[in-house]
């Protein structure tokens, strides 16, 4: 049986109050705590799954990446001064393993412009623009979460994964009651539309539309 940790105030993870957390971590890891290391892996998991679902990586290219995003950790993770900065480096990183893949699995077909014209066809610009859009969005999204505190970040990317998972197992990894998911889901998604790169996202271009 899980036990519960107790959580005198309404919002168990109140903002400002989780990055000391993950400095602490982050040094007990560097003086070779394996305990510390498996927390951080435990908690930015699921950043680096969510990316690698966004860029269509998977089976083994996907144990490639995630294999190599923490050994690039493991090297850098002593350069690494602000722990607010870690999430950020973990996502640009995993995204950059997520191209080094693709490219290696000659999933890039090279085109000859003059023999394929593609813009000339309306149906797929329409499909190029779409995901062009689809990847504009999911980028700001993934920098919106990165302005949350790592506990709401990981609440979120947790009842986003797939299969998903039972409020049992989320309890679990954060530590939280299974009762406090629904309302801290809902603060959290607040933080979120409130954030930087949300309020980008949505804001109207010149024209009167959205993005």
């Amino acid at each position: 049986m899980v036990k519960e940790r107790c959580v005198p105030s309404e919002d168990p993870w109140p903002a400002g109050g989780t990055d000391a957390d993950t400095a602490t971590l982050v040094g007990e890891a560097l003086r070779g705590s394996q305990p510390a290391w498996d927390q951080l892996v435990e908690r930015f998991l699921p950043l680096v799954a969510s990316l690698m679902r966004r860029y269509r990586v998977t089976g083994a290219d996907a144990d490639d990446v995630n294999q190599t995003v923490w050994l690039r950790l493991v090297e850098h993770l002593h350069r690494i001064d602000d722990a607010q900065a870690l999430p950020g480096w973990i996502a640009t990183v995993t995204r950059h393993e997520c191209f080094r893949v693709q490219q290696q699995r000659g999933r890039s077909v090279p085109t000859d412009p003059q023999a394929t014209a593609t813009f000339d066809r309306p149906e797929r610009a329409a499909d190029l623009l779409e995901e062009l859009l689809a990847a504009e969005r999911h980028t700001a999204l993934m920098d919106g979460l990165l302005e949350l505190p790592a506990q709401r970040r990981e609440l979120l990317l947790l009842l986003t994964e797939d299969p998903p998972l039972t409020y049992a197992e989320i309890s679990r990894r954060c530590g939280i009651p299974v009762g406090s998911i629904g309302p801290t889901r809902a603060r959290a998604l607040q933080q979120l539309r409130r954030t930087r790169a949300f309020r980008r996202l949505t804001s109207p271009h010149p024209d009167g539309s959205h993005r």
